[in-house]
């Protein structure tokens, strides 16, 4: 790659995660582990390493292989609805990390400052300009702009909308964008709207690297954009936080998960936090049960819409090195049409 105009988009967010490609690999629970990870960073690209629910020791354990696997920058994922994030947070108190990411919810103020305090760089999700400005006030270090497009827990707005409402507005600190992104040819644009970076989730976890079972991965490659569905909240009584995933019995059976949750809450059997830990513990169980074991049909098959985009299984060099390609091919083709 020796393309000016590529190593000009790529400057902002190749100075900030310290990598040779913008290109994110964006946390997964149970499948963004130390060997895809690794891999990622290996390949030139960023990628996340999934706290997801994991038992800090665990965790702690995972963090060691990923640096053992790869001399390459990483960020650590920390879910901050999950019932494990309390362990997690004096968990990166020992660790000296490089890169955090706070995901889930939108972490407080003290909980930023405690991960900076570490040395790291923080990350924020953010799908307003004001929760955006918010968490840049808190002290984050960069935004990453997901749209409902995307796969796993989302907002409710597509990436479309908040490109021109956070993107276009917010200066002076790098915002990656996520969210139905699956080409270099679609992510140039993005770099050209000024975008630090690009992060992608669903064309990691179907890559040969990926630990997912291959019943998990053969449901990807038959799958449409519109098969990607996002679960409603029945009640504001119990707030959920969306999830974007594959129609299947486990996803209906969320539905008479939350009717019963409720019904519990109503005879006074439980209280709201208790049952949004429950509503997490499904998921992180029947993720596992579709990714780990190969349950497709009653397991959550969490996928982005980019999944309509995706019909093999490649190797992540091959996934970086496309998306670098692509990338570059397309800004060279802009740059002719504006000759």
């Amino acid at each position: 790659m020796n393309n000016i105009l590529l190593d000009r988009m790529f400057k902002q967010g190749r100075d900030f995660l310290g990598c040779d490609y913008p290109f994110i690999c964006g946390a997964m629970t149970w499948i963004s582990d130390p060997k895809l990870v690794a891999s990622v960073c290996n390949a030139g690209g960023f990628a996340c390493l999934a706290g997801g629910n994991t038992p800090p020791e665990i965790l702690e354990d995972q963090i060691k292989e990923t640096q053992r696997l790869t001399d390459g920058n990483f960020a650590v994922n920390l879910i901050t609805i999950a019932p494990s994030y309390k362990d997690h947070m004096e968990l990166i108190k020992r660790k000296k990390l490089k890169y955090i990411v706070f995901a889930g919810s939108f972490p407080r103020e003290n909980e930023i400052k405690i991960a900076k305090e570490t040395g790291a760089k923080v990350m924020c999700f953010a799908s307003t300009l004001s929760i955006a400005q918010r968490m840049v006030r808190y002290g984050a270090d960069a935004i990453i702009l997901e749209g409902m497009e995307a796969g796993g827990h989302v907002g409710h707005v597509s990436l479309t909308v908040l490109l021109q409402q956070v993107l276009f507005e917010l200066e002076n600190i790098p915002v990656f964008v996520a969210g139905g992104i699956g080409s270099g040819k679609m992510a140039a644009h993005m770099f050209l709207m000024g975008a630090a970076g690009v992060q992608l989730g669903t064309r990691f976890a179907v890559a040969k690297e990926s630990c997912a079972d291959d019943k998990f991965k053969q449901v990807f490659f038959r799958a449409n954009a519109r098969d990607a569905i996002s679960t409603p909240q029945y009640d504001s009584r119990l707030p959920v936080v969306a999830v974007r995933a594959l129609r299947n019995k486990g996803m209906e059976a969320f539905g008479t998960l939350q009717l019963e949750l409720l019904k519990k809450m109503d005879a006074g059997e439980m209280h709201r936090e208790e049952a949004q830990m429950e509503v997490e513990k499904y998921w992180m169980g029947a993720l596992r049960s579709a990714v780990i074991d190969g349950d497709v049909k009653e397991g959550s098959l969490m996928a982005g819409q980019s999944v309509g985009l995706i019909n093999k299984s490649e190797s992540v060099s091959d996934i970086i090195n496309d998306l670098v390609t692509e990338t570059e091919k397309e800004i060279c083709h802009v740059k002719e049409l504006l000759a």
